[in-house]
């Protein structure tokens, strides 16, 4: 790998940690329904200016329904339930939770496109699952509440994270990644009118609110599917997928920064056991069985 994509790569962890910083601070505000609706509409005004300018619009005919349905579970939904979670969660344990998402994408696929499992995928799931559940165990209260509703929201999101991916690879494998995210993107924005209607805020959100959204929309969607597009072209999407490894470091930095976020010890420790069990499951790393030598062979 080229050190300018490792660079892109460090950037993409930089800009999706950030997305659950600006989440925190513009929910309490605008809600989630509303402030989903603003960010998607604001990526596919981004994104349908620079598919224009490539000469690329004439992709997004002909494929409506699945870029309807990779809206709905690639930004739509996830976006929301985030949206939700962050308002009981700090932004850093929500950037945690969402490093599983490599992790439920390698599930579904098994379940759903038939993608073989090793023994060190099953272990990576395992691990990752653990993970996860070490992240949120001081926040999970049997008896329900908020924040046991919020951890359910984040692990939602991050399931229908992978459920879009395997859905994108089955259904828009002929179409050019950009078109296709912006055409999901502008789906999602056209199918939450109504939620974000009938939930719209009764106070005008403040200027950094709006500041906030507005970075939420340009760089942490529109910008980030660029870089993340780029490199998926340069070094394919297994290796591009490893920027999600990045995403809890930053989560957690700034949300200690700027919001004074207390960083635990279950998010220290759940943090690498999760990217560990992530890294196995999606098959980004793999343990090596050495091959035996047979008799007689030289040896090095």
């Amino acid at each position: 790998m080229a050190n300018r994509d490792r660079f892109e790569l460090l950037i993409l962890g930089v800009i999706w940690g950030a997305s659950f910083l600006f989440m925190r601070i513009a929910v309490p505000e605008f809600g989630a329904f509303a402030l989903v609706e603003v960010r998607i509409g604001i990526a596919a005004l981004f994104l349908i200016g620079l598919l224009a300018w490539r000469g690329g619009l004439g992709h997004l005919r002909g494929s409506a329904l699945p870029m309807m349905i990779v809206g709905i579970f690639s930004s739509a939904l996830p976006f929301a339930l985030f949206a939700y979670a962050v308002t009981f969660l700090t932004s850093g344990m929500t950037a945690v939770i969402n490093t599983g998402t490599p992790m439920f994408a390698a599930l579904v696929a098994y379940f759903w496109l038939n993608d073989r499992l090793t023994a060190t995928r099953i272990v990576g799931l395992l691990i990752g699952f653990g993970g996860v559940v070490l992240s949120a165990w001081d926040k999970i209260s049997f008896n329900g509440g908020s924040t046991t509703l919020a951890v359910l929201a984040a692990l939602g999101a991050s399931l229908s994270y992978g459920l879009g991916m395997n859905y994108t690879k089955k259904q828009l494998s002929g179409v050019p990644p950009l078109a296709a995210a912006t055409g999901s993107s502008l789906a999602a924005t056209l199918l939450l009118i109504p939620l974000a209607a009938t939930n719209w805020p009764s106070v005008t959100p403040s200027l950094n609110t709006w500041l906030c959204v507005i970075a939420l929309g340009v760089l942490c969607t529109g910008v980030a599917y660029v870089f993340y597009f780029r490199l998926i072209a340069r070094i394919g999407p297994s290796k591009a997928s490893t920027s999600v490894y990045l995403v809890p470091v930053f989560g957690m930095l700034w949300g200690f920064i700027f919001l004074h976020e207390t960083i635990t010890a279950h998010m220290l420790i759940a943090c690498p056991i999760i990217v560990l069990g992530t890294a196995l499951a999606s098959g980004n790393v793999t343990f090596r069985t050495r091959t035996p030598v047979a008799e007689g062979a030289s040896r090095a």
